[in-house]
């Protein structure tokens, strides 16, 4: 059994969602592993990682606009609010999503379904630069 570890930094603009599956794949391709598991991991209170749709970018509007409406930026309903008006809404966003991810690899490549992508989901309105811990484990 082998495993490799590392870190992926990636920049956001800005609250969204940004597709990391192509950085995720490249590393993927670095290592001496065919068949195992990749573990993701965001290391942030305020971001999340998410499988969602990647052909339709309506998808992306559309779940944003969701969030947006299911957790606004309304001052009296927080008491923290340290780094600015978003900053509990972001804490609150990444508990209703995931902060980590388990994806099989088959045959050297993620066991994604056709339309799935890997996006790292930002809360935060401004650019912020993100760290995601990767492990991948397998033969």
């Amino acid at each position: 059994m082998k495993q490799a570890m590392d870190s992926l930094s990636f920049q956001t603009r800005g609250r969204g969602l940004w597709q990391i599956t192509r950085p995720v794949v490249g590393w993927i391709d670095r290592q001496a592993i065919r068949d195992g598991l990749l573990t993701l991991f965001c290391r942030h209170t305020s971001a999340s990682l998410l499988i969602q749709e990647n052909a339709a970018p309506e998808v992306r509007t559309d779940l944003e606009a969701f969030f947006e409406r299911l957790i606004p930026e309304d001052p009296a309903l927080y008491a923290h609010d340290d780094e600015g008006p978003d900053d509990m809404p972001s804490h609150i966003r990444a508990v209703l999503t995931q902060v980590h991810l388990s994806i099989p690899l088959i045959g050297g490549r993620l066991a994604l379904g056709t339309w799935q992508g890997v996006y790292l989901f930002e809360h935060r309105r401004r650019p912020h630069q993100r760290q995601i811990a990767v492990h991948l484990q397998g033969e």
